[in-house]
């Protein structure tokens, strides 16, 4: 019989003595990750779940090692974030592009750069299903990306006529310039972080993830739920949707406005009878 472990995630602030004054506040995300446990749970997972003042980079990473030292080919991992996204510059070379950026999630402490997961998951072991669920914001690769994605323009589209500051509680997404602010003042750490993730090698984890957006979107927070993660839950239906891990985004990506529109990408190669299986089936 497999074994199921699961991770949820969910930060509705940040700590602001580790982000310059910002506290990154939300207001769904707890209920994200509460919720995304409940379905865990229900469908034969051991769940894990860490909330805002616990979501520190130690405490994350050293629950997703003690699961990687548990499962086995077979077993699946269920990991789940709901908070804020943002990114950081890579000036490590190695890429064609100048400009080019890292996507994060914004753990309580620090961010927690898109490689160090995909790290993590490389730790496990081979034949270890793993299932990423991300209710954040997934920032473009390139500046130009960014400035299109907060430009005025694209928030009043998105958010309608809303002040800035509404518009920073209703999406998922760092601030700009306070992301621009923390890697200046930690751009050393990042750097030799990036250096040291680059040396990495390996196969790559066998994943399947679903994100809450596109990489030019912004994913919106809400009273209850996310966005995304409202719709995920309804098209779930307490477990009465059938289909298979493609259905199951389709079908979240149909109930989602065009200007969210939901994400699904695979890494290394998930088989066929992973891929066709229902979601969440351990």
């Amino acid at each position: 019989m497999p074994t199921g472990l699961s991770l949820h995630i969910g930060l509705n602030s940040v700590d602001p003595d580790k982000y310059d004054g910002w506290n990154g506040q939300l207001v769904a995300c707890e209920n994200d990750a509460r919720d995304m446990a409940a379905v865990a749970r229900a469908n034969g997972f051991e769940d894990t779940v860490i909330l805002t003042p616990d979501g520190t980079v130690d405490n994350i990473t050293a629950q997703l090692r003690e699961a990687a030292g548990q499962l086995k080919n077979g077993d699946i991992l269920l990991f789940t974030y709901s908070g804020h996204g943002g990114q950081v510059p890579d000036r490590t070379g190695g890429d064609a592009e100048s400009d080019r950026k890292d996507e994060t999630l914004v753990f309580y402490d620090r961010q927690f750069l898109d490689d160090e997961l995909y790290r993590e998951f490389q730790a496990f072991e081979p034949g270890v299903r793993i299932l990423a669920v991300l209710d954040c914001c997934h920032s473009g690769t390139s500046i130009e990306s960014v400035q299109e994605l907060l430009s005025p323009q694209a928030m009043e589209t998105q958010f309608g006529s809303s002040a800035p500051q509404q518009v920073e509680a209703a999406a998922r997404v760092m601030p700009m310039d306070k992301q621009e602010q923390i890697f200046e003042r930690d751009h050393a750490f990042f750097e030799k972080l990036q250096r040291e993730l680059k040396k990495g090698n390996g196969k790559a984890p066998d994943a399947v993830l679903i994100g809450a957006c596109q990489d030019n979107q912004l994913a919106s927070d809400g009273s209850v739920n996310g966005l995304f993660t409202e719709q995920l839950l309804r098209v779930w239906n307490k477990g009465s949707f059938s289909g298979d891990y493609r259905d199951f985004h389709r079908d979240i990506q149909r109930r989602m406005p065009a200007i969210q529109s939901p994400n699904f990408y695979t890494t290394g190669t998930p088989s066929e009878q992973f891929l066709a299986q229902k979601p969440f089936t351990v």
